[in-house]
């Protein structure tokens, strides 16, 4: 747990690259406004991950999922956040599976290539005994 309240902060870099990727350019904001915005998403991130905690631990688990999020996120009456949010979390999902067959298919391609590898070296080994005994 944090030692300080200011521990719980988020890193202010990111909120100065969200905060600038979400206003239109030219406009500027004056670091007691950048602040005030990194507080207020520190004090958010927080309550949306206690209440996250509340539906785990109703569901007698230690471990924060998706559903638990998003079920704390439509409590909180964020739904239109929360229906983007399970298109999200379905679409890394299947991203994550894509990844694990990609990589099984990598590892397999990989064994037989190695295989092929051995059998040419073997091969060109008999050879080059062949060619010595005669």
């Amino acid at each position: 747990m944090a030692e300080r309240p200011e521990d719980l902060n988020l890193p202010s870099a990111v909120i100065t690259r969200i905060i600038k990727e979400a206003l239109p350019e030219g406009v500027n904001i004056s670091k007691e406004a950048q602040s005030a915005i990194s507080c207020t998403a520190s004090v958010f991130v927080l309550y949306a991950t206690s209440c996250a905690n509340n539906f785990a631990m109703k569901g007698k688990r230690k471990t924060l999922n998706a559903s638990d999020v998003l079920s704390a996120m439509e409590e909180m009456e964020f739904q239109r956040r929360e229906q983007k949010g399970k298109k999200e979390a379905s679409e890394q999902k299947k991203k994550d599976k894509d990844k694990k067959t990609d990589s099984e298919e990598q590892d397999r391609s990989r064994d037989e290539d190695n295989e092929e590898d051995e059998e040419s070296l073997e091969e060109e080994e008999q050879n080059e005994e062949e060619d010595l005994d005669n």
